[in-house]
């Protein structure tokens, strides 16, 4: 009897195709792991010192001559590299990633006293929603460079004996006016402005006045005498305020991770998992953690800069002297991995159900990004797509396709763009997330897991 033809598509969720003990179990190790992650990488400079910390333990060096390679730059991006059985000129495998997140950036004269507190002012970095960013825990990240030279760590807000800062908000009782405005109108950027601290310092008995603004004094002299640090030092920082506390399971069974920075540190994550994971690949391995993603993949340690080229050059002499860099451009094969925008039951009126991302199916493939007409967008190449359908359905892996919302409502961009300019075949690939940009996204933990087998199968293929 012949087998029946089967027409019609019906996307399987990781959770039917996971359903082994053995599949739930691996699931579990990776969920826990990856919750760790989440809640120490909250910067992408923490983001490098964890990749550090892996990759010098699994043998990679700092020397693109070596078979397991990689190169930092700035301690904002990485590229990581390993030698595979066929030339480098015959092609690549490369997962793309970026560390970087939506925050709050202190300015570079942040401190100000107003009605006996300390306050300091920010500007955002990347696209949020300001008014998810009031009334909540936050923790101050950054890095010091003083004038000698000397690089300063801070973190405060973490430790749980820390305390943490918070941006205040209206209380509804005197809002009347702030809540028949626009949102985009209710909540203004320079008002996002950190509770720094309201305690004055104590007046010198020779000095009976004290200083100008006594509380503002304080807050510094407790910098001082944490970090060695004064209020010029801030203007060769970079102090970034992020939600406080540690990713947690959200819901009863636990298979959701909520947490800052999923986009797109979920990628990052996977992806490194995935290179560390296969030791004996066909084709070159290359993976890729950039910076600035969230404010166009502008600056030194963007996707824009020549880095990755710089990098690519470097490796060809050392791996097939006499190689030409194009013929191994147009060889390559990309997945720019990034997170997709899963259908949220409570605003399903902005998605297109058919062509939606849905938490639960495993990694969601953007065909094109851009906004209205597929502006900015790279569009991939269905012989690409094919080819890709191939690896991963063989393999058993579940995933599906998506859009960034209906048309004319959604849009956004990757670094996918900025890969394609070298002729290589790209396609977006990553998690689908709800809430995406808040200071508390959420993922399922079968899609992670989904992810990063993805991953493995396309860098060993």
């Amino acid at each position: 009897m012949s087998k029946k033809k089967v027409l019609e598509y019906e996307p399987k969720t990781a959770w039917e195709v996971y359903s082994s003990k053995k599949d739930r179990k691996a699931m579990d190790a990776m969920a826990k792991d990856y919750v760790k992650f989440l809640s120490e990488c909250k910067t992408e400079r923490l983001v490098m010192d964890y990749v550090r910390k892996r990759v010098d333990k699994a043998g990679f060096k700092d020397d693109l001559k070596a078979s397991l390679a990689y190169r930092f730059n700035r301690n904002k991006t990485c590229f990581l590299a390993r030698k595979g059985k066929r030339p480098l000129s015959e092609g690549f495998r490369l997962v793309g990633a970026h560390a970087d997140c939506p925050r709050l950036d202190l300015k570079q004269r942040p401190l100000y006293e107003d009605t006996d507190i300390c306050l300091a002012k920010t500007h955002y970095y990347g696209g949020i929603r300001k008014y998810q960013w009031l009334t909540i825990p936050l923790a101050l990240h950054g890095t010091v460079i003083k004038k000698s030279g000397e690089e300063v760590t801070v973190c405060i807000g973490e430790d749980p004996k820390d305390p943490v800062f918070t941006i205040t908000d209206l209380l509804p009782h005197l809002a009347a006016s702030e809540m028949g405005k626009k949102v985009s109108d209710a909540f203004e950027a320079e008002k996002l402005n950190l509770f720094f601290g309201h305690s004055p310092v104590s007046k010198d008995k020779k000095d009976d006045d004290g200083p100008k603004e006594p509380v503002k004094r304080m807050v510094l002299e407790l910098l001082n005498k944490r970090y060695g640090i004064d209020e010029s030092d801030f203007f060769s920082a970079e102090m970034q305020a992020v939600p406080a506390g540690p990713a947690r399971f959200v819901g009863l069974d636990e298979a959701t991770i909520g947490g800052y920075g999923q986009d797109d540190r979920s990628s990052v994550f996977c992806a490194l998992e995935a290179l560390l994971a296969e030791e004996e690949p066909e084709y070159a391995q290359i993976v890729l953690f950039w910076d600035k993603e969230e404010i166009g993949s502008e600056g030194s340690t963007g996707a824009k800069s020549y880095f990755f080229e710089y990098c690519m050059e470097e490796l060809a002499e050392a791996w097939e002297p006499g190689a030409r860099l194009s013929l191994i451009f147009m060889n390559g094969s990309v997945l720019s991995a990034d997170v997709s925008a899963a259908m949220d039951p409570d605003h399903k009126d902005v998605y297109e159900p058919l062509n939606a991302a849905r938490i639960g199916y495993g990694p969601c493939f953007n065909k094109f990004t851009g906004h209205r007409g597929k502006v900015g967008a790279n569009d991939a190449h269905p012989d690409y797509i094919g080819w890709l359908r191939r690896i991963f359905d063989d393999a058993g892996i579940p995933w599906h396709m998506a859009e960034l919302g209906k048309v004319d409502v959604g849009g956004g961009g990757t670094v996918a763009k900025f890969l394609a300019v070298y002729g290589m075949d790209v396609i977006d690939v990553g998690v689908p997330v709800l809430s995406m940009h808040s200071p508390f996204e959420l993922s399922s933990k079968a899609d992670i897991y989904a992810c990063t087998l993805a991953f493995r199968e396309f860098l060993k293929r």
